[in-house]
């Protein structure tokens, strides 16, 4: 189901005058929740499900990953609706249940939304079991891993996430010619005891391709080791991967990209394999040009709950011990202490739910005219930064 935009009935925006373009703004957290639902709900998803995938958006901008925030509303959500390529109504099914392992058919559901729900059944069967495993096969995209790893921290427990690009291919394997997997992130999750949850979420691949265009549209240069050109050379000019003039590096980049691609593989063997979604690397990639091809769609997630708990007493107490440790190793630099993955992104969470996150002003901007194409209030300003 689609709704058009001359379906829907445009509603007065009590939003103030469009801020300039070099002015960034802050939006209350819980106004951006509130706008995103209702989009998604515009949009024929039902309230619980839309109220789900705006957690999952707004995760990024939250926690300061805005390539995987807002920024992908018009750019990756939006047009899957208008394409017909997800079922906003869609009801998953369950292929395969093992007691400790379940297998889901999403059936083109958003994967915003069912990622949350896979880990949430596998915190369940942790419980039970100790471990539990969801398996999901014909998915669509479903933005930060790390949003939905944390769901298990929640409970106390250790959460895995994985998921591929469905038939989308965007790497090459190191020395080949053609493209033939995803960025296939995966993202893991744990409690800290007393500190912020310990949260690992990256792409397999150097950077994940929302962050090079990200930097296309900003202007700036990337790093080398994230783009080459065919010749092997470095490139860091982030316009050329959409142009066709460089590709995507793999995690480690040069003489340790072999280390990102075997986790790529990995991340695909789990995601897809397991699940039976579409596969990156297929015979059908070597029909093409060689570069960036397929479609994002068929998407495969595999999701894992761990419940130290449930296994032996004493696990909170050692993960206190270790995040400890690992804060109070003495820094090189006096002015930068050391931090685990997570401590960043928690701590600037509790101070964009206090203050306000974030937007630059293209972005709100982009925000208020889907408001008003598909008749929801736009997210209210709460100051500048």
């Amino acid at each position: 189901m689609t709704v058009t935009p001359s379906s829907r009935t445009p509603v007065q925006d009590p939003a103030p005058p469009l801020p300039s373009a070099a002015s960034p703004v802050r939006v209350a957290y819980t106004d951006l929740l509130r706008f995103a639902s209702a989009v998604f709900g515009s949009l024929g998803m039902p309230p619980d499900r839309a109220r789900a995938a705006a957690r999952a958006l707004c995760y990024g901008d939250l926690t300061g990953m805005t390539s995987h925030g807002l920024t992908n509303l018009t750019r990756l959500y939006l047009p899957l609706f208008e394409d017909g390529r997800v079922d906003p109504k869609a009801e998953p099914r369950r292929v395969a249940d093992r007691g400790a392992a379940v297998l889901l058919d999403a059936g083109g559901a958003l994967g915003l939304w069912t990622g949350e729900a896979a880990m949430d059944l596998a915190c369940e069967r942790a419980a039970s079991f100790g471990i539990g495993m969801v398996g999901v096969g014909g998915a669509t995209h479903f933005g930060c891993a790390g949003h939905h790893a944390l769901r298990a921290v929640e409970h106390a427990m250790i959460g895995l996430v994985t998921a591929n690009c469905g038939g989308q291919r965007i790497a090459r394997p190191p020395g080949g010619a053609v493209a033939m997997l995803g960025t296939n992130p995966l993202s893991v999750a744990a409690p800290a005891g007393q500190y912020p949850p310990f949260v690992l979420d990256m792409s397999t691949t150097a950077a994940p391709t929302g962050r090079v265009r990200q930097a296309a549209r900003e202007g700036r240069a990337l790093p080398e080791g994230v783009l080459c050109g065919d010749d092997g050379a470095a490139v860091t000019d982030p316009a050329a991967f959409d142009e066709g003039r460089a590709h995507l590096m793999w995690l480690g980049g040069g003489a340790g990209q072999h280390k990102g691609f075997g986790l790529g593989i990995a991340v695909e063997v789990l995601s897809a394999v397991v699940s039976g979604a579409g596969l990156g690397a297929h015979p059908d990639a070597l029909r093409g040009d060689g570069g960036p091809g397929g479609r994002d769609d068929d998407i495969g997630f595999c999701t894992v709950a761990i419940a130290p708990g449930a296994l032996r007493a004493g696990a909170d107490a050692d993960a206190n011990v270790l995040f400890g440790a690992l804060l109070g190793c003495p820094p090189a630099d006096p002015a930068e202490p050391v931090r685990y993955p997570g401590w960043h992104e928690h701590q600037r969470a509790r101070e964009r739910r206090r203050h306000g996150v974030p937007l630059s002003a293209e972005l709100y901007r982009e925000l208020r005219d889907v408001a008003a194409s598909h008749g929801v209030p736009a997210p209210a300003l709460v100051g500048r930064s």
